[in-house]
């Protein structure tokens, strides 16, 4: 125009208008291309959300999963192990009312409790003191160590099985080492004055009965000059106590007693 002066267009800025620039191609795509770049992070926002949700729901089934399998699963488990339909046989079930229980008389008694066999003290005898080493060597089998103990004792003797006297010492030992070749250890010669010096004494006894059982033992075994006869004398005895006997071992001590005729077998007298 006619009197003004034309401005002049800064360096490096093109000389259009923002209108120009608008109408260029050009500036249409960078548009497009922001537009384009701004849904994309925009949906990519969203799947990030997305992610988010699905991975803090899956971490809260795991808590609610270990909890149930923890603590609510082994109650449920424990108060019924089955359903009803997997039960065995479950129709037979039936409840039963008081009123239907048989009375407590009729009902069947608990089996008895059997309480262990007392450990006691069983005695043996009564022996004389020549008899009494015999009976000793009859339980050593048994193995008795401190459990086997001597009583000694006087008793009436009233029967006896002896040999007539042999009217001297040397007689009666002959008489003994006959004996001992029968296999015949317990007796006991008489050395004390009166009419029985040097006679062989076979056993002292409290009844006639005894006496002749042990009479006749000696016969089977083969001595003829034996006989017994009441003898009224106080003579010691003795009597073998085991302590601690149980079932097994009264019975193997019976058996020891049976051995010898004429003794006995009974709880220890204090």
């Amino acid at each position: 125009m006619p009197g003004r002066r034309r401005r002049r267009a800064r360096a490096g800025r093109p000389a259009f208008d923002a209108a120009t620039l608008r109408r260029e191609p050009g500036a249409r795509r960078a548009r497009a291309h922001r537009a384009e770049r701004a849904r994309r992070a925009g949906e990519a926002d969203v799947e990030d959300g997305t992610v988010r949700t699905l991975f803090l729901l899956l971490v809260l089934g795991n808590v609610a999963f270990f909890a149930w399998s923890r603590y609510i699963a082994p109650l449920e488990a424990s108060a019924d192990p089955l359903p009803l339909e997997r039960q065995i046989e479950p129709e037979k079930l039936k409840v039963i009312a008081p009123s239907d229980l048989p009375p407590v008389s009729a009902r069947p008694a608990s089996p008895p409790v059997v309480a262990p066999l007392a450990l006691k003290c069983l005695e043996w005898g009564s022996f004389t003191l020549a008899d009494a080493p015999r009976a000793e060597k009859a339980l050593e089998p048994l193995a008795l160590g401190a459990r086997l103990a001597q009583r000694r004792t006087e008793e009436a003797a009233g029967w006896w099985v002896f040999i007539a006297p042999q009217g001297s010492r040397p007689a009666a030992l002959k008489k003994a080492a006959e004996l001992k070749a029968l296999s015949i250890d317990d007796y006991f010669i008489v050395q004390e004055d009166g009419p029985y010096r040097w006679a062989l004494s076979l056993g002292v006894f409290r009844t006639e009965d005894a006496a002749q059982a042990r009479l006749a033992a000696l016969r089977g075994q083969g001595v003829r000059s034996a006989q017994v006869a009441s003898r009224e004398a106080i003579v010691p005895k003795v009597w073998l106590q085991v302590k601690g006997v149980d079932g097994a071992l009264h019975a193997r001590l019976r058996d020891a007693a049976r051995a010898i005729e004429g003794s006995e077998l009974r709880e220890c007298v204090q």
